[in-house]
Parts: structure tokens; C-alpha cells; sequence
């Protein structure tokens, strides 16, 4: 079941080509699809914020997916089968939501449309769950215990690289609305997305002989092995953790393009390139993280992803003051400041993600941190979008403060996050799970 344990730089980049159909799917959903609908046809962020969440509320799905790639073979194979057929399911997806914006365009009330986008949304997320663990662990395998870190970082560091350029390429070719470019947009990301996901993939696992593959597991019950992890408080710390920074991290998104256009009256072309600086500030943060911080243990991560986080939030509490007073020429900077805390915490939270994932059960673990960063990005989408419907609509507050509260918000959790990452104890649990002594005192020196 061992992989190839050689890392190549040419390993990680194929790996990492798979997020480009990703980051091509999510941007086409969460930033062109969200705004459309809520900007152009005028409906309200609550609905439209809950479709989104969706996806993320079906994430227990991963935990299943984990469980069965740790210790089932499909054709001589664990992960490669399960994530190809999860990606299948989302490429399916996709003309669904072309189908939903042609039908809600002309009335929002349109059920046909609206049963359109929960198909294309439930597709969509049941795919991108299904799959996302195991190629977590796939990724994971590809790499040496002391590269582990470093391989999950290249794949998710690759995914935030292609946001910016999907998010700028596709602003640049859809500036305004027009429903024929968005049926290209969705034509193009099957494609591209569908070939990539495959390439990315094709022959990284190797193939295990038939006796090998037929034999059972003896301790693969997917209830009794989720009781032992959760017993651990560690366990349930880190996962505390990594839900809330999630939740506060991500509740900006279904919000931040109607921002620019309900405060600052600004055109699509020039909100879409909003998530473009603040992960284009993320990519550049990631690389110089993977060149400063690289011979550091993933151990040793803990106390730079607590001041990733709180770099984070101080971008967003700026985005206050740039709300209610308007200052439009400080937009970027806030979100540079916290695309520059989302690569430190990035950086570091991937790597703990790796310790935290013992290779017994390194699929059902990373499907655990999967459904906290889902799950909780799904409910702070959703947060965002309910929150701006309430200080804006029910309350009727002034659009700046409105947003500006939500941003404050934001902030306020990132920064509880932080502090509760600094009470677990990270090297104890890479201890106890058998990794590397050695390691483990690097770890402790370079802290």
C-alpha cells in the first residue's frame, strides 16, 4: 500500500495541477454564479449564501470516503478510483448552474431554476467531498514523513495560485453579465478542469496485486475508529480550532462582491478582482513562507499559523473604517493585509494538518479536518450572507455599517482561533502517533 516515497519538484507540480479545475469550478460558483444572481437578478444573499453553504453541510461525506480509501481497493487502487469519480460528479454539475441563471434571469421566483441550482449545488458538493480527502491523502502518501508538510502545502498554495488567475482571466472575459459567455465559462472549466484532474493524478498511486487488495482490514469500522479519535482531546481542539478559523476566515465570501457594489456602486469587472489581491497576497506570502520556513519540521508550525491568524484579522478589522467612511482606495490594502495572514496561517495549518493525520487512518483524519474546513466554510458563507440581509435589510442599517460589522466580526473570531491553537498540544499528539523523536526535538528547538 506504500507509495513511491520520492518527492520530486516534477511530482509536485503534476499533483498540484489538479487544483486548476478547482479553483476554475469555485470561482465559476462562488464569486461569478453568487453574483449574478444577487447583483444582477436581484435576489436576495440569504438563499443564494445557502445554496453555496450546501456543499459544506454534506461534508460528513468525507469522513466516509477517508474511511473507505484507508483500507478498500478499487482495481488494485485505493484513492485514485474514488477521487476520479467524485470529480466525475462535479463536472456534471456545472451545466446545471448554467441552466439555473438562464431560468432564475427571468424570474426569480422561477422553481424550475431554483431546483436547477440545488442539483447543481448538492452534484457538486457530493463530488468535491468524496474526493477532496482522499487526494489529501494521496498527497500526503507521494511525500516522505519529513516532506508530508511540504506536499500538502504545494497542492493548497497551487490552488490559491490559480484563484486569482481563473478569478482575473475570468472577470477580463465576462466584465458584464452576458449568458452566452457564461455557458463558455462553464464549457471551458469541464474541459480544462476534467482533463487536469486526471492528468494531475494518472499513475501517482501505485497499483497493488490482487492478493494484496483482497485483504480485509480488521480495524477499518468507521464508527468504533471515529469514537477512538474523538476521545482524544487533542483531536477535538484542533478540530475546535480549525472549524472556528474557518467560520471566520470564509464568511466574507459571499459577501465581498456585493460590497464593492452596494457601498461603492462598483462594476463586476472590478469586484470579481476583489478575492483575486488577497489571494494573489496569499501565493506570494506561501512561497516566501516555503523558502524562510522550509527546513523547518511541520511540527513546529503552531505558533506562525497563530500569527497568520491575527494577521487576518487585522486585515479585516481595516475593512471597518474603509466601510463606513468610505475610503474606496483602502479596499486593496485590507484585503493585501489579510491575504498576506491567510498565506502565514495556510502555510502552517497545512503542516499541522499532516501531523495531525496519523498514517494508520490518514484518509478518516483528513477527512475529519476536511469536514471542519467545509463544513465551517459553508456556515460562515451562509453567516455572511444572512448577516448582510439583516443589518442591511431587516434592520435597515446604512450599507457601509453594515458591512463594516460583519467585517468586525470576522475579526473578532480569527483572533479567538489564534488563541485557541496556542492550548493544544500538537508535539505530545506527533509523539504519541509514532512520528519521528528527532523531528520532534527540532520541533521544540525551532519554537
Amino acid at each position: 500500500m506504500e507509495q513511491d516515497k520520492r518527492f520530486t519538484l516534477w511530482r509536485g507540480l503534476r499533483l498540484s495541477s489538479f487544483q486548476i479545475g478547482s479553483a476554475m469550478g469555485d470561482i465559476l460558483i462562488t464569486s461569478i454564479w453568487n453574483r449574478i444572481l444577487i447583483v444582477n437578478f436581484g435576489i436576495p444573499a440569504t438563499p443564494v449564501s445557502l445554496l453555496l453553504a450546501l456543499r459544506y453541510l454534506l461534508s460528513p461525506l468525507s469522513l466516509w470516503a477517508g474511511n473507505l480509501t484507508d483500507h478498500r481497493f478499487f482495481f488494485g487502487l485505493r484513492r485514485t478510483p474514488v477521487i476520479w469519480f467524485g470529480r466525475a460528479l462535479m463536472i456534471a454539475s456545472l451545466p446545471f448552474l448554467g441552466f439555473s441563471a438562464a431560468r432564475l434571469g427571468q424570474s426569480s421566483a422561477d422553481a424550475l431554476g431554483w431546483l436547477f441550482a440545488l442539483f447543481s449545488s448538492l452534484l457538486y458538493g457530493v463530488g468535491t467531498l468524496i474526493s477532496g480527502s482522499p487526494f489529501l491523502a494521496l498527497t500526503r502518501e507521494s511525500a516522505p514523513e519529513r516532506m508530508q508538510g511540504v506536499a500538502i502545502s504545494m497542492a493548497q498554495t497551487a490552488l490559491i495560485i490559480f484563484f486569482p488567475i481563473v478569478g482575473i482571466a475570468f472577470s477580463i472575459w465576462m466584465p458584464v453579465y452576458d449568458g452566452q459567455v457564461f455557458w463558455q465559462m462553464i464549457a471551458a472549466t469541464m474541459l480544462i478542469g476534467g482533463f487536469f484532474w486526471v492528468f494531475a493524478i494518472l499513475g501517482i498511486e501505485r497499483r497493488q496485486p490482487a492478493e494484496a487488495a483482497a485483504t480485509p482490514a480488521t480495524d477499518h469500522r468507521l464508527g468504533d475508529v471515529i469514537r477512538a479519535m474523538w476521545s482524544d482531546r487533542r483531536t477535538r481542539l484542533f478540530f475546535g480550532f480549525l472549524s472556528l478559523g474557518s467560520l471566520a476566515a470564509w464568511s466574507h465570501e459571499a459577501i465581498l462582491e456585493p460590497f464593492g457594489a452596494d457601498v461603492f456602486d462598483l462594476s463586476m469587472g472590478v469586484t470579481t478582482r476583489f478575492n483575486s489581491y488577497w489571494q494573489a497576497a496569499t501565493v506570494v506570502v506561501l512561497i516566501i513562507g516555503g523558502i524562510l520556513w522550509r527546513k523547518r519540521p511541520p511540527e513546529a508550525q503552531q505558533r506562525i499559523t497563530s500569527i497568520g491568524l491575527v494577521i487576518m484579522a487585522a486585515g479585516m478589522s481595516l475593512l471597518l473604517p474603509v466601510a463606513v467612511t468610505g475610503q474606496r482606495h483602502l479596499i486593496e490594502v485590507a484585503l493585501l493585509i489579510f491575504g498576506a495572514g491567510f498565506g502565514v496561517y495556510t502555510y502552517g495549518g497545512v503542516s499541522l494538518m499532516a501531523v495531525m493525520s496519523p498514517d494508520r487512518h490518514a484518509g478518516l483524519y483528513l477527512g475529519l479536518w476536511t469536514i471542519s474546513n467545509l463544513l465551517f466554510k459553508g456556515l460562515g458563507t451562509l453567516m455572511g450572507g444572512a448577516l448582510r440581509d439583516l443589518f442591511l435589510l431587516r434592520l435597515e442599517l446604512a450599507p457601509g455599517l453594515s458591512y463594516g460589522l460583519i467585517f468586525l466580526l470576522q475579526a473578532v473570531g480569527l483572533v479567538t482561533a489564534a488563541l485557541l491553537l496556542t492550548r493544544i498540544d500538537i508535539l505530545g499528539f506527533a509523539r504519541d502517533t509514532g512520528r519521528s523523536v528527532s523531528r520532534l526535538e527540532a520541533a521544540v528547538v525551532a519554537d
